[in-house]
């Protein structure tokens, strides 16, 4: 599985990367051919407590799965995210084996 970290006009530090990837590579206890993983890191305008956006996209045979949140800190975003993505692969997987 190939993973692509995206921060838009900022740079994501070297323990924010690696945490992501510790993260994401989870997912594929529930689903082991997911493709491609996409996460996007994007501070919001303006300065609130809660302005870091995280998007992760995955590619998966035949689908794109998506799902973003807005928190304080983009480890919560990530939390957040992955367990969103947990869900939408469970389905995904009961889905195709029917």
């Amino acid at each position: 599985m190939e993973i692509r970290i995206q921060s838009i006009h900022f740079d994501a530090s070297e323990k924010l990367q690696m945490f992501i990837q510790k993260k994401v590579s989870k997912l594929e206890k529930y689903y082991d051919n997911i493709k491609v993983v996409e996460v996007s890191l994007k501070v919001v305008k303006p300065e609130t407590a809660a302005n870091k956006e995280v998007g992760i996209k995955l590619v998966v045979p035949n689908e794109e799965l998506y799902a973003s949140k807005v928190k304080d800190t983009f480890e919560e975003g990530v939390d957040d995210v992955v367990e969103a993505l947990e869900k939408q692969l469970v389905k995904y997987k009961e889905k195709n084996r029917g």
